[in-house]
């Protein structure tokens, strides 16, 4: 492999020491002589494993062997006995492996600044493909379900909120605690579509960048979660997602992005990029949580390790938050020129009234259909049928965990209505911009406007902005400025749909107008 290659030109794939050395954890010891490495399980019990008799320990050896030769058939060389000096019976068992060179260990390469690109797609396809022929089935696919996904999170969590205040911070406890139940109690058909679609496996469970080996006959994924099967029956990409996790924990996040980039390639997974999120945020909890236990054991690299497994958490579940943004405002005042650029930058799904309306009526959206305000096409029955569809496309975005951009005057607060009783619905962050330019702006702009979908004239402009209930929850964004300029305001409103009130980065609220981001505040649409 080329990356391998540029850093060890040689073709060792076994470590060749002369030294001797032994690791030890809390569930086992790892000797590691010459060519081999030998691992012991310890007789212990704890929450989560018993092997506190032989026979345990055997069947845990000869499991760990089985699961772990499906990604590294030639590192796992099998069970040994350890023979008892007195009755010359086997006194206990040790799993038999390679000894990996621990100079391409993955976590070192990256810390130490080495190419892994090329080691990192390798692995992303042998997963993929790993993936492709896994164990499948109703149990398997029970455990990815969303409300099964949820029940994780709400039991890591549980566990975590002893730590609230130390060593984990109270307000990246309480976003974990708030976001994490949202995405999942609205994007149901999301996880029930990937569970039919065969997403859900029996995985490796355990992806850590310490177990990864990048040889130069191509990489080994070592140490599979193996004590608990239902750990393992995962979503692909909840599995793939952990590795990316941890490249970001090494502060290489560019490398977990292209990680699940190349793993949903290889995979053809069309998984939407808020999924993505919070599956990272899943994992980077989790080890929140083991962090914090092992802080509370007196370990000080932990005790480190909670605020940047937290924070990185956090980080995803604000990103990946679904979101709902209502981007309106009178004609000429740039609402769709706003909602297009914000659709694109954000990767969201964008719905014009517009356009919806004339194909609603069979229509061609770019072939002019002007009427007189609230007739013909533009009547109040057919407005409020073009609403109802608008809304009704949205939810079936945002429940397969799709960002949506509704691009609509929604000068109607029944209307506004209707979308924030689906963000209810569908636990959506709900972000409300209201375009603002001043009369003699956006009527040179409905004046020199090219052919499309809005029929909107001065006169249609004047009576909407007669009939216009208030809006005091939006953002209004000053579109006189360069579309450039528009789009980082909205992109700010965006940010922070998901942090609470006293947390935004919004300026103080002007009565009856909403907050307002621009240095002067909103001029009306007038006269006509």
């Amino acid at each position: 492999m080329g990356a391998a290659n540029q850093t060890d030109p040689t073709t060792e794939t076994t470590e060749r020491s002369p030294f001797a050395a032994c690791h030890e954890t809390h569930i086992g010891v790892v000797f590691l002589v010459g060519d081999r490495a030998y691992k012991l399980k310890k007789p212990v019990r704890t929450g989560f494993l018993d092997f506190t008799t032989r026979s345990a320990r055997l069947a845990a050896c000869r499991r760990e062997v089985e699961l772990n030769r499906r990604l590294a058939p030639d590192v796992y060389l099998g069970v040994s006995d350890i023979s008892d000096p007195v009755t010359g019976g086997p006194a206990d068992h040790l799993v038999v492996m390679r000894r990996m060179p621990a100079r391409r260990r993955l976590s070192t390469l990256v810390s130490a600044g080495e190419p892994v690109s090329d080691a990192l797609r390798a692995l992303a396809r042998r997963l993929a493909a790993f993936h492709a022929r896994a164990e499948r089935g109703p149990a398997i696919s029970a455990a990815a379900t969303a409300s099964a996904t949820r029940g994780r999170w709400l039991a890591t969590l549980e566990r975590l909120e002893r730590f609230r205040g130390r060593p984990l911070d109270e307000a990246v406890y309480d976003d974990l605690a708030r976001l994490a139940p949202r995405f999942t109690a609205g994007r149901e058909p999301l996880f029930a579509a990937r569970c039919a679609a065969g997403r859900a496996v029996d995985g490796h469970g355990d992806l850590l960048a310490d177990d990864i080996f990048c040889l130069p006959d191509g990489p080994r994924a070592l140490d599979c979660l193996e004590f608990d099967d239902g750990l393992r029956h995962v979503d692909g990409l909840d599995d793939a997602a952990f590795l990316a996790m941890d490249l970001e924990r090494l502060g290489r996040a560019d490398l977990g992005a292209r990680f699940l980039d190349d793993y949903a390639e290889f995979a053809g997974d069309p998984a939407p990029a808020s999924l993505r999120h919070h599956y990272v945020a899943y994992r980077a909890c989790v080890r929140t949580l083991v962090n914090c236990l092992k802080a509370e054991q007196g370990n000080a690299e932990a005790q480190a390790l909670v605020g940047r497994h937290a924070d990185l958490s956090a980080r995803h579940l604000h990103r990946g938050a679904v979101r709902l943004a209502l981007v309106g405002g009178l004609p000429g005042t740039g609402k769709s020129t706003l909602a297009g650029a914000l659709a694109d930058r954000m990767g969201a799904v964008l719905i014009s009234s517009d356009r919806l309306r004339k194909e609603q009526a069979g229509l061609d959206p770019n072939h002019p259909a002007r009427a007189t305000y609230r007739h013909g096409l533009y009547a109040t029955a057919n407005t409020d049928g073009t609403y109802a569809e608008l809304v009704h496309h949205a939810e079936q975005a945002l429940r397969f965990g799709e960002h949506v951009v509704l691009d609509a005057s929604w000068t109607s607060a029944r209307h506004r209505a209707l979308a924030t009783d689906l963000a209810e619905r569908t636990h959506a962050e709900l972000i409300e911009l209201r375009c603002d330019a001043p009369h003699a702006v956006a009527a040179r702009r409905i004046l020199h406007r090219r052919r499309g979908p809005s029929d909107a004239t001065l006169a249609v402009a004047s009576a909407m902005e007669r009939d216009a209930d208030p809006w005091p929850d939006a953002v209004v964004i000053d579109t006189t400025r360069t579309p450039t300029d528009s789009l980082a305001l909205g992109a700010r409103a965006w940010e922070d749909a998901t942090r609470d009130d006293d947390r935004r980065n919004w300026p103080a609220r002007t009565a009856g107008t909403g907050p307002c981001l621009t240095s002067a505040g909103p001029t009306p649409f007038s006269g006509g």
